[in-house]
């Protein structure tokens, strides 16, 4: 009898912002309302980040307290997602140490977060799926941003160079280009938009 409630939090870079600001747009369709404290919230969604070390402490940690939410609301559902979960040594620690996590998906399969948290919420049960690459940048899917003045939008996503201090070809994977179309259509709708 009432709206659900969504807590996100974006840890990382503008790629991270650009994604949550998709996820957030999938939730508001999904019906989905959102509150910027984790106790009021229906769903809590973390992007996370691989590329300091510091980043993922922080998420441990902030895991750990995440645990007091779920013990006092069992409807309450933890998605992570992210840089981090394409970490095969992140995922399998993130299975083992934090259970109470109920969806768990990588970069290159956000468009499938709605299905995901369905077959979380209809089964009952964890949902794991992290794919080793994406064909593709997914378009024409809703985006909420919280900034009605300023938008990021993305061109490209991965990289090719495989530097030896930089984990994003790791991450994010190759480089993917959208269609020269799409950018300018969005373009044009955000100037549209004001």
């Amino acid at each position: 009898g009432r709206q659900l409630l969504a807590y996100t939090h974006v840890y990382g870079c503008q790629q991270n912002v650009a994604d949550m600001e998709l996820l957030r747009g999938m939730l508001a369709e999904m019906g989905y309302g959102f509150t910027e404290k984790e106790g009021d919230a229906d769903l809590i969604l973390m992007n996370t980040c691989a590329v300091r070390e510091g980043a993922e402490y922080r998420i441990y940690g902030n895991l750990g307290a995440l645990k007091r939410y779920k013990e006092k609301n069992k409807e309450l559902r933890l998605v992570l997602c992210g840089c981090m979960m394409q970490e095969p040594h992140v995922l399998e620690y993130i299975r083992n140490s934090f259970p109470y996590v109920d969806v768990v998906f990588g970069t290159h399969n956000l468009v499938h977060f709605p299905c995901l948290l369905l077959e979380n919420l209809r089964q009952r049960k964890r949902v794991i799926e992290v794919l080793e690459d994406a064909d593709a940048i997914a378009e024409g899917f809703p985006v909420k941003r919280d900034n009605p003045y300023s938008a990021s939008v993305t061109i490209m996503s991965g990289c090719n160079n495989f530097c030896s201090y930089c984990i994003v070809p790791y991450t994010r994977g190759r480089e993917k280009s959208r269609a020269l179309e799409h950018i300018l259509q969005e373009v044009q709708e955000l100037a549209a938009n004001g």
